[in-house]
């Protein structure tokens, strides 16, 4: 509730999975996903002490390793397929959306305050303007998911 993505020691167990949300049909509706090196990494190993700092091609089989998520994205969008997902990645999430290639924000807001962690959005310096577009309350839980689409600077 109190913006951040993690907690302070970079915990996610506070994450609820509200059984009323259809994973199968969320996940149907991207063939791409995109993830920051931290993301990714996470992924692989929970806790990854000793993971290196930078991704190789050649340690990430069917994964493409790119510095330049302009250019990625950018082929993204020229080829058929489904919507895009960038999963995780504050940092990657800040540089792109300063780069005009956020098309739509989807977040889930879990009544838990953290008091502090990784915030959804790094300090960047220049935000956007939001238009909600969607929302729907989860009863059990209590969790809000909220889609909002990146106004036209």
């Amino acid at each position: 509730l109190d913006g951040y993505i993690t907690g302070p020691s970079g915990e996610i167990d506070w994450i609820v999975m509200d059984p009323d949300i259809d994973f199968g049909a969320l996940m149907g509706s991207f063939d791409t996903l995109l993830m920051g090196r931290k993301s990714y990494q996470a992924g692989l190993q929970m806790g990854g002490a000793g993971m290196p700092r930078t991704l190789r091609k050649e340690d990430c089989p069917g994964v493409t390793v790119s510095t330049d998520p302009a250019a990625v994205v950018d082929q993204l969008r020229q080829m058929p397929g489904k919507d895009i997902w960038l999963f995780g990645g504050g940092e990657l999430f800040a540089s792109m959306l300063a780069m005009g290639l956020v098309d739509a924000v989807e977040v889930a807001v879990i009544p838990v305050l953290l008091g502090g962690g990784t915030p959804l959005l790094p300090a960047v310096g220049k935000g956007c303007k939001l238009t909600l577009a969607h929302h729907h309350h989860y009863q059990k839980t209590g969790t809000m998911m909220l889609e909002y689409r990146v106004s036209a600077a």
